[in-house]
């Protein structure tokens, strides 16, 4: 089928939707093959008859199962769907057109666009906003990590003025661990070190077990569930 015809006004939204439903629907070859894979909808009413009234009561009917359905029964403003060569008429513009009077059409062509631009407009201040909540994220960090580059380059120059080297430029373990006589062996202080990683326990909080070059050298150990 290339097209729907409807002779009649259904009283229920969902038989418009049903009648539409055999033509607009996947596996629709001839349209694909004839038409572009388009189906023309096409609705006959008479002007100031009961088709208005009928077009009247479908409007309400489809207002009230969107709301149902979105959860907006409180809601001001409802939208409708526009009016467009893609969409066709809402039930409202149905209600216009029959009426024969185009300053209802209008009407019902500028509230949609009200609503669509409060729509926006809602739309724009959350993204604003939602922007701006990012921007001071981003500020802070910034401001954190800039503080942690200058205290990284401060404890680099402290480090570098107490550094020490031998004949041959290579720096001098300066290292103390607490547990482990002054002057040891490399290998003694990482035996020591290997036993502290194994039994520490210290709930979460920093303790110091040695130094090196005036900067404390902290163990930290958290329990896991």
């Amino acid at each position: 089928a290339v097209a729907v015809h409807h002779l009649d006004i259904a009283w229920r939204p969902s038989d418009l939707e049903q009648r539409n439903g055999r033509a607009v629907r996947k596996g629709n070859e001839v349209a694909k093959q004839f038409a572009g894979n388009k189906v023309d909808v096409i609705i006959y009413a008479v002007e100031r008859s009961l088709d208005s009234y009928k077009f009247n009561l479908l409007h309400n009917k489809q207002l009230f199962i969107n709301q149902l359905k979105t959860n907006t029964l409180g809601s001001r403003s409802i939208d409708e769907g526009s009016m467009d060569e893609d969409s066709g008429m809402n039930f409202s513009e149905y209600v216009a057109v029959l009426s024969g009077n185009t300053d209802l059409l209008e009407k019902a062509k500028l509230e949609k666009k009200i609503v669509t631009l409060e729509s926006e407009r809602k739309g724009f201040l959350k993204e604003r906003d939602t922007a701006a909540a990012k921007l001071e994220e981003i500020k802070g960090s910034i401001a954190f990590h800039s503080d942690k580059i200058r205290e990284a380059r401060a404890d680099r120059a402290h480090f570098e003025s107490q550094l020490q080297r031998d004949a041959d430029g290579v720096p001098v373990n300066k290292l103390s661990v607490k547990g482990v006589p002054d002057g040891a062996d490399v290998k003694v202080l990482a035996a020591r070190l290997q036993e502290i990683a194994e039994k520490a326990r210290t709930e979460g909080e920093y303790n110091k077990i040695g130094e090196i070059y005036g900067f404390p050298v902290m163990v930290k150990t958290e329990s896991t569930v």
